[in-house]
């Protein structure tokens, strides 16, 4: 597989075809500064991945120009994938969350970093209206090359499958989510301790390997839902509420 720069390069010098049947080029985002790359080191957990640091040397991302955007939000028109100084909450779910794109309402594609990684990734869909988080890839290549093919004409990008289809099937079918009791007995050692730190009242989550489109209702109990992560490990839970719960929490307002 070509590097993110690499396929950065190749698509710099390529026409693309917008949705109003025009051609356009891929227009680069300026390298990041020597004093950006230290303001960036100043934000994350870890030192900037090889990959990342050897992509913003040459450009920090890209922007895909389309007559129709404002018309549409089917296309991003700016991609920075060094997300630097961007603002992004969640921080119970991404402590270091580093975002990168939105979708022209109001949701994000961020990385989630660690103080181990050693690659610009993984990448997760975070989106409030439904309250769910998506996992979307693991690649910076794979990512930008589906940011580029959403923009084209009628093309149909992973990226639309998680904003279109997975991201509302996770609220409606609230998929793979485990109880306390079966996570409290589990001979997973990082999920057993996880559990049996909180209580009934939490279903619990894994992400540690996940594939296109698994995720979780972060909002499942309304916006002031509880949500809680393992450490560092994309293990997650969120916190039930009774009606008397809920009640309570209104009037508390």
């Amino acid at each position: 597989m070509a590097s993110a720069l690499e396929l950065l390069k190749r698509l710099e010098r390529s026409d693309f075809e917008s949705s109003a049947g025009e051609k356009r080029g891929l227009e680069l985002l300026p390298p990041l500064t020597d004093d950006e790359f230290r303001r960036l080191e100043t934000q994350i957990p870890c030192p900037i991945p090889d990959d990342a640091r050897e992509l913003f040397r040459y450009a920090r991302g890209f922007r895909v120009h389309d007559p129709l955007l404002h018309g549409a939000h089917r296309e991003l028109s700016l991609v920075d994938l060094s997300g630097l100084d961007a603002e992004f909450g969640l921080e119970q779910i991404f402590p270091h969350a580093i975002s990168i794109a939105d979708d022209g309402c109001g949701n994000y594609w961020v990385i989630d970093l660690t103080s181990d990684a050693k690659t610009w990734g993984p990448i997760f869909y975070a989106c409030h209206d439904a309250p769910v988080v998506v996992y979307q890839s693991d690649s910076l290549t794979d990512f930008i090359e589906q940011a580029v093919k959403r923009s084209g004409p009628r093309a149909q990008s992973e990226m639309d499958r998680v904003h279109e289809v997975l991201a509302p099937r996770i609220w409606r079918e609230n998929p793979n989510v485990m109880s306390f009791e079966n996570s409290a007995n589990s001979k997973d050692e990082d999920l057993k301790t996880f559990a049996t730190a909180l209580d009934a009242s939490y279903e619990f989550i894994d992400l540690r390997t996940p594939k296109l489109g698994d995720g979780f209702s972060w909002g499942r109990y309304g916006p002031w839902t509880v949500n809680k992560r393992f450490g560092e490990k994309r293990l997650f839970a969120y916190k039930k509420k009774t009606k008397w719960d809920r009640f309570q929490q209104y009037w508390k307002r």
